[in-house]
C-alpha cells in the first residue's frame, strides 16, 4: 500500500462517526527485543528477574512482568549480589555497567541497537576532543544513559533557549546528537541553530531520530489532517507517545493522551466526526483494540486505516540468552565498539 493510502473497514453499521487509524503505530523493533528479552529470561533463570528502570515505559507491561516475577529497581545497587540484572531499552551509562560488574551482576543488556549507536557516536566525538550538545529532555533515561558516555564533554541542550544560552567560543569544536524519541520537527530548529551560531560543529552521519518515533509522527500528521481530534494510546512517561500528541497539537488538530480506555474522556469527542487514533511505540496493541470498541460504543464505528509506512525491521536477542537473529536495520549499531551492550555476563 502507497503511502497515505486509504483502506476502509465497515465491518459494524454505520452510526456517522469515523476512527481514523494510523499505521504504523504500536510496538517498535526497539520494545519488542526488550520484551522478548525479558521473557527469555524469565523461562531461563529463576524469578526474581531485576530489570533496572521501567524496562520500557509502559504501565501495562511493567505490571504484567511484576505479576510474573520481575522486580523493577531504580538502580543497580538495589540488585542482590550475583543476581540477574537486566537493562532497560534506554541504555545506562558505563559508570552502571561498572557498578553492576562490582556487584557481580548476571547483566542482560536490552538497550535498544538505536540507542547504543547514538552512545557509540558519543564516545566518538568524545575522543576527537570535541564538545558534544546533546539535543534531549534532561533527566530522561536516554539522555542520562548518553551523557553518562562522556560527561565531562557533553552538554544537554533542550531548546532554542538552551541554545541561547551556551557559553561557548563560535570556533568551538562541537558536535551534536539526538535523543531518539525526539520529534524531527522540534530538533531541526535546535540544530538550525546551532549551525547558524558555530563554526566547527558535526553531527551524526545520518538523523539520530528513531525510525519508528519518525514513522509514527508521520503518520499522525496524516490522520490530524483528516479528523477533528486525535487519540494517542501511551503511558504518560513515554517520551515518543508525548511527542505524538505535540505533533498533531502542531499540526493544528486538539490531541489527547489515553494510557488506557479507563481514561478515555468522552468530553474530547464533543463535536467530532471523524477521531484520529494511534499508539506510542511502547503501548501494546491491545489498549488500541480496547480504544477502538469503546468508540464504537460512542458512535465512531466506522473504522479507516491510514498506513504511512511500512515497517519489518527486527534486532537479535543479545548473543548467549537466545540464538541470535539477524538485525536488519540501517545503522543498527552492529559495529558499536563496546563489549558488554547486547551481551551476557556471566
Amino acid at each position: 500500500m502507497s503511502p497515505g493510502e486509504v483502506t476502509s473497514e465497515t465491518g459494524r453499521a454505520r452510526r456517522g462517526g469515523r476512527v481514523v487509524l494510523a499505521e504504523p503505530r504500536s510496538f517498535c523493533a526497539g520494545v519488542v527485543r526488550a520484551i522478548e528479552i525479558v521473557e527469555e529470561a524469565l523461562r531461563q533463570y529463576e524469578p526474581p528477574i531485576y530489570v533496572r528502570k521501567e524496562i520500557v515505559h509502559n504501565h501495562y507491561v511493567v505490571r504484567d512482568f511484576e505479576r510474573r516475577g520481575v522486580v523493577f529497581v531504580d538502580s543497580e545497587a538495589e540488585v542482590p549480589q550475583g543476581a540477574v540484572c537486566v537493562f532497560s531499552a534506554h541504555g545506562v551509562s558505563p559508570a552502571v555497567r561498572e557498578h553492576a560488574a562490582d556487584r557481580q551482576l548476571r547483566v542482560i543488556d536490552a538497550t535498544c541497537p538505536l540507542v547504543a549507536k547514538v552512545h557509540q557516536q558519543t564516545r566518538r566525538y568524545a575522543r576527537d576532543g570535541r564538545t558534544i550538545l546533546l539535543i534531549g529532555h534532561e533527566g530522561h533515561e536516554e539522555v542520562e544513559g548518553t551523557y553518562g558516555e562522556a560527561p565531562d564533554r557533553t552538554i544537554v541542550v533542550a531548546d532554542l533557549a538552551d541554545v541561547e544560552r551556551l557559553d561557548l567560543p563560535r570556533n568551538e569544536p562541537l558536535a551534536y546528537l539526538t535523543q531518539t524519541t525526539l520529534s524531527l520537527d522540534e530538533t531541526t530548529d535546535v540544530i538550525a541553530a546551532l549551525e547558524e551560531r558555530f563554526d566547527d560543529l558535526r553531527g551524526p552521519g545520518g538523523d539520530d531520530i528513531c525510525y519508528a518515533s519518525q514513522n509514527r509522527q508521520n503518520a499522525v500528521k496524516e490522520i490530524a489532517a483528516r479528523t477533528d481530534v486525535v487519540l494517542i494510546v501511551g503511558s504518560r512517561n513515554s517520551s515518543n507517545s508525548v511527542r505524538m500528541v505535540e505533533v498533531s497539537a502542531r499540526a493544528g488538530t486538539p490531541a489527547h493522551l489515553v494510557p488506557d480506555v479507563t481514561e478515555l474522556d468522552e468530553s474530547w469527542l464533543a463535536g467530532a466526526r471523524a477521531v484520529g487514533l494511534s499508539a506510542g511505540a511502547s503501548a501494546p496493541e491491545f489498549l488500541v483494540d480496547e480504544v477502538v470498541e469503546r468508540l464504537a460504543e460512542l458512535g465512531f464505528d466506522e473504522l479507516e486505516l491510514i498506513r504511512t509506512a511500512t515497517e519489518d525491521i527486527t534486532f537479535a536477542l543479545p548473543s548467549g540468552l537466545a540464538p541470535p537473529r539477524r538485525a536488519t536495520a540501517p545503522g543498527s549499531a552492529e559495529d558499536a565498539d563496546q563489549s558488554t551492550e547486547g551481551e551476557v555476563v556471566a
